[in-house]
């Protein structure tokens, strides 16, 4: 079967679910827009026994370079993680515990954004389908260029937009994100509870957030790998 024939399936279940659209990304120009980019590669990888997971190959690439590729027009693409391995021209940071959870990346790699970039990838590590097409979606739909002239950030704006999944839940590290109502959500959470350990879902709360689903040919590019069998997988979908 040829790869952009290939049907789409659900990660939790492993079966078929709906058979790719056509493409209608490249019909519809892009915004040219700085934008920074932060990939979040902590965490233990307990499924994986305690692996650099997101050093893990697909396609003979590690993961955390495939995402860091697809956002390669970025500037500057932060990397929340370990240094060893990662490409010269990445700044590198990590949180503070380090482990200490998404929420806590995420700080540690919105800190070393300049003050005048307003637009920022938040992206995983472990998204080894995630491609350019998967983010000029999500950039173009931030920006309403193919939303019907949706409202920008402001009252009644857009603060955000992530993709969802085939069963309709976000993706908020798949996602591009105003960074000035991200700060503010950061001081908000900071003064109820210490960023390490909270949770994605609490800090977005309140954020004005525009689901994506994908209709873009080939794989989900929220496709996340947390055991071997998602390894697997992923490397079917890139060969």
């Amino acid at each position: 079967m040829a790869s952009n024939d290939r049907p789409r399936f659900s990660r939790r279940s492993g079966v078929n679910l709906i058979a790719a659209v056509p493409c209608l990304l490249g019909r519809y120009p892009s915004r040219v827009r700085r934008y920074a980019a932060v990939v979040l590669a902590g965490g233990a990888a307990r499924r994986m026994d305690g692996v650099d997971k997101p050093a893990r190959p697909v396609g003979g690439r590690p993961m955390r370079d495939r995402v860091l590729a697809a956002v390669a027009d970025a500037a500057p693409r932060i990397l929340v993680g370990p240094a060893a391995g990662a490409p010269a021209d990445v700044l590198i940071t990590r949180e503070s515990p380090p482990g200490g959870g998404p929420v806590a990346a995420a700080a540690a790699g919105l800190d070393r954004i300049p003050a005048d970039v307003d637009l920022v990838a938040l992206l995983a590590a472990d998204l080894p389908l995630f491609t350019r097409d998967a983010v000029r979606e999500l950039l173009d739909q931030l920006d309403g260029e193919r939303g019907g002239g949706q409202p920008a950030a402001g009252p009644g704006g857009i603060d955000g937009v992530c993709f969802v999944d085939d069963t309709g839940r976000r993706q908020p590290l798949c996602g591009v994100w105003r960074v000035a109502p991200l700060r503010a959500a950061f001081t908000r959470l900071v003064t109820q509870r210490p960023l390490a350990g909270a949770s994605l879902r609490v800090l977005l709360h309140g954020l004005a957030v525009r689901e994506v689903p994908w209709r873009g040919d080939g794989p989900p590019p929220w496709f996340d790998c947390d055991t071997d069998e998602d390894l697997r997988r992923a490397e079917e979908w890139v060969r």
